[in-house]
């Protein structure tokens, strides 16, 4: 049975053989293709195929790629057949590689060795002496040494010639003189076998020719050779048609045969290596719907995807101010006489005073062990340099100690840190959104006392919704379409024009207007999460433009791809850290995609989604692939982000419930037993995990919102009792290292 075939290696083969970074695209196509102008080479997924075959076939067509110019060179030789060239160049381009590469000439016996045991050119069914000329060259340079091919003296001289030539002009010289003796010998054969005088001739076997006039004689020849002319005009003029496109080999090198040649100039072998290449697709191969696709990243405009922090502030003052004035106007009616004047915010930022003052002692440890793991770095990187000066401490060891003299220990210079914030602003979060934005907050204030750079979005789809449209009899319709965020393009994900980078906190504020900010965030979360309890002190309304909406997580991932570089020209750092705080995985996503319209064989720019067997391609061509799985998207738009930010590390914070971790973690552990008992130990214990290398993450933290929310004070009553005061002193000491442990090994990455 042959082994599955590891397509991201074959492709790194074909960048190292090709000594470029080639862009590889493996495809359900039936033959191979190589867009000159965009370097992308196309290869088959030749499933049958074993991994002898497909390296020889790999190294053919990265030949094609490196050897195989791109023009047309039937302006120059319109009558040669394009089999003839394609034969003589595979010889050439072959030579070639072998030449280049001593490793190949193996590779290349051994996959020609089990295509002939295979009869792949149905030599069981045509015999090697009865092919014309061009056929037993092909059968010779590719099979030769495992099936004897008869050849006359004339004939010795092109199969020698062939593997003569260096260049492309010497293959086409080749192939004009090869079909100069072909035109020869067909002529001569027709005067042989033509009878004289209009008298019957007997043929072996008693059968008769009929006679054809002498007149009648040249016309013949010339209506074969205007047929095989016209045939070449017209398929001249058809890749003439399409000269501006490149989709693959120049036309002149395609695997397939030429039509509207004579079939003594017709070669059987070119047609059926490629017919039993195709035959190394497997077609019943359940691979999903959908055939393999590439995405690119699109580049986006930021002026529309990020919300700016100074107008989303803008807008949530006016929205406030608004509210407590529509109350108070409220109160001036006749019927509401009897009620009460308030602050409608008062309860909920005096909560927040609250919680600033109870998380300085958590803040405080992070600063702490920030500072103790940047020295420890610091120190493990230090030098040691002697001096020219002596050190007195030492001299009374003069007799057995050479080294007298003063040393100094140079630290190096810490890097410049920056964190960037990726909130999760989606309808799930409802339930745990105030103990998330708890956990921001203290990242926000640890940020400040080390004076780290920092940037907080959050993702939403309700900020760009847009105004409120209205016909001209003043109906409301819904709202108007907000501009697009990137240029729509075949083969690039789809960002859809709803989505926005809300940028909710930054350090470039002043440290009054943060307070003010953060603020502002705490009365938001507050209203969504206390929205419904009939025991909520929350006396306002959320915005519109600021509810909680879909997850658009990969969308927020596509743009961080331009948020990164932004953010590190603007401050300077060094070393960045962005973190996801989320409670789930991502909703789909689209891209776009040529398709055929069904009434006819216009194209027309579609999107499907996402995922199956598709492949995200970056800039440099590296790919990810993204398989079946809803999440596997997010995954492999993380590793692209860490492909192309080396730099940077990708940590993810997850809230997750008692009852969703098993499956979380079974899910980014990829099944591992072993692993997967050993975290659920961890969680048991701690309320906490932490998954290395986890759904494309560098980290990803999972933490349980009760724990979240655990108070680690030490409070009794004052007539408690023994039991109570011991109950009540185990659970602070419990909660304070549960807290601690999961700081520390946060810690350990952004420090």
């Amino acid at each position: 049975m042959l082994k599955k075939v590891n397509y991201e290696v074959k492709g790194q083969l074909a960048k190292l053989l090709a000594t470029e970074d080639l862009i590889i695209e493996n495809k359900r196509v039936p033959t191979a293709s190589f867009d000159v102008d965009r370097r992308v080479l196309t290869l088959p997924m030749w499933d049958k195929a074993s991994a002898t075959v497909y390296d020889l076939l790999v190294g053919h067509e990265v030949g094609h790629a490196l050897y195989t110019p791109n023009e047309n060179w039937k302006l120059r030789y319109p009558e040669v057949p394009l089999s003839f060239v394609n034969i003589l160049e595979d010889v050439r381009i072959e030579k070639l590689m072998k030449r280049k590469y001593a490793g190949i000439v193996k590779t290349f016996h051994m996959g020609y060795k089990e295509l002939s045991d295979q009869d792949f050119f149905e030599l069981g069914e045509n015999e090697v002496e009865d092919m014309n000329l061009p056929d037993r060259i092909n059968i010779h340079h590719k099979i030769g040494k495992f099936v004897d091919v008869p050849m006359s003296e004339d004939e010795v001289y092109f199969r020698d010639s062939a593997l003569n030539t260096d260049t492309f002009d010497e293959v086409l010289e080749l192939a004009n003189e090869l079909h100069e003796f072909m035109k020869t010998q067909h002529t001569e054969s027709i005067k042989i076998d033509l009878p004289f005088d209009g008298a019957e001739m007997e043929q072996g076997g008693g059968s008769k020719v009929d006679p054809i006039p002498s007149e009648d004689k040249s016309d013949t020849f010339d209506s074969i050779e205007s047929e095989s002319s016209d045939g070449e005009e017209s398929e001249e003029q058809e890749s003439g048609d399409n000269s501006d496109e490149t989709t693959g080999f120049p036309p002149e090198f395609s695997d397939s045969p030429i039509g509207g040649e004579h079939c003594d100039f017709e070669t059987i072998t070119d047609k059926l290596f490629s017919d039993n290449l195709e035959n190394l697709n497997d077609k019943n191969r359940n691979t999903g719907v959908y055939d393999t696709d590439y995405c690119t990243i699109p580049e986006l405009n930021l002026e529309t995807v990020k919300a700016k922090n100074v107008d989303v502030h803008k807008h949530l003052d006016e929205e406030w101010i608004a509210q407590q004035q529509h109350y108070d106007n409220e109160l001036l009616k006749e019927e509401n006489k009897y009620r009460i004047p308030m602050n409608l915010y008062a309860s909920v930022d005096n909560e927040y005073r609250l919680f600033r003052r109870s998380a300085q002692k958590e803040v405080n440890y992070l600063v702490k062990e920030f500072e103790c793991r940047k020295s420890a770095d610091a120190y493990a990187r230090a030098t040691v340099s002697k001096t020219g000066v002596l050190d007195c401490t030492k001299l009374h060891s003069y007799k057995y100690n050479e080294d007298l003299f003063k040393k100094v220990t140079t630290l190096p210079d810490g890097k410049n840190h920056g964190l960037i914030f990726v909130l999760d602003w989606s309808g799930s979060m409802s339930n745990v959104l105030k103990d998330t934005v708890k956990q921001l907050f203290n990242l926000i204030w640890f940020c400040k006392k080390v004076q780290i750079p920092f940037q907080v979005f959050a993702f939403t789809n309700e900020w760009n919704r847009g105004d409120k449209k209205f016909d001209e009899y003043g109906n409301y319709r819904g709202y108007a379409y907000p501009k697009d965020h990137h240029v729509k393009k075949d083969g690039q994900l789809y960002i859809e024009a709803q989505f926005a980078m809300v940028e909710f906190l930054t350090s470039d504020c002043k440290k009054g207007d943060l307070e003010h900010q953060m603020m502002n965030i705490w009365r938001l979360m507050s209203c969504l999460d206390q929205r419904g309890r009939w025991d909520s002190s929350v006396y306002y309304q959320c915005p519109s433009r600021l509810s909680l909406s879909g997850t658009p997580l990969n969308e927020a991932l596509v743009s961080l791809n331009q948020i990164i570089p932004e953010f590190k020209k603007k401050t300077g750092v060094q070393k960045i850290q962005c973190i996801t705080l989320t409670d789930g995985e991502a909703h789909p996503l689209k891209f776009h995609k040529e398709f055929k319209s069904r009434q006819g064989n216009e194209q027309y720019l579609g999107t499907r989604s996402a995922h199956g067997n598709v492949f995200i391609r970056d800039k440099n061509g590296r790919t990810y692939h993204c398989a079946d799985a809803y999440y596997d998207l997010t995954t492999a738009l993380l590793k692209q982000l860490r492909g192309r930010f080396p730099d940077v590390n990708f940590l993810g914070i997850r809230v997750v419930d008692n009852r969703d971790c098993n499956s979380f973690v079974r899910r980014y552990v990829d099944y591992d037993y072993e692993r997967h008992q050993t975290i659920m130990a961890q969680w048991r214990k701690t309320k906490s995990l932490m998954i290395t290398e986890g759904g494309g993450y560098h980290a990803y933290f999972g933490l349980s919102s009760s724990a979240l929310n655990s108070d680690s004070s030490f409070e009794v009553k004052e007539d408690a009792t023994k039991a109570q005061i011991k109950s009540a002193f185990k659970k602070s000491l419990s909660a304070k290292k549960m807290n601690k442990k999961v700081l520390g090994q946060f810690m350990s990455y952004i420090a």
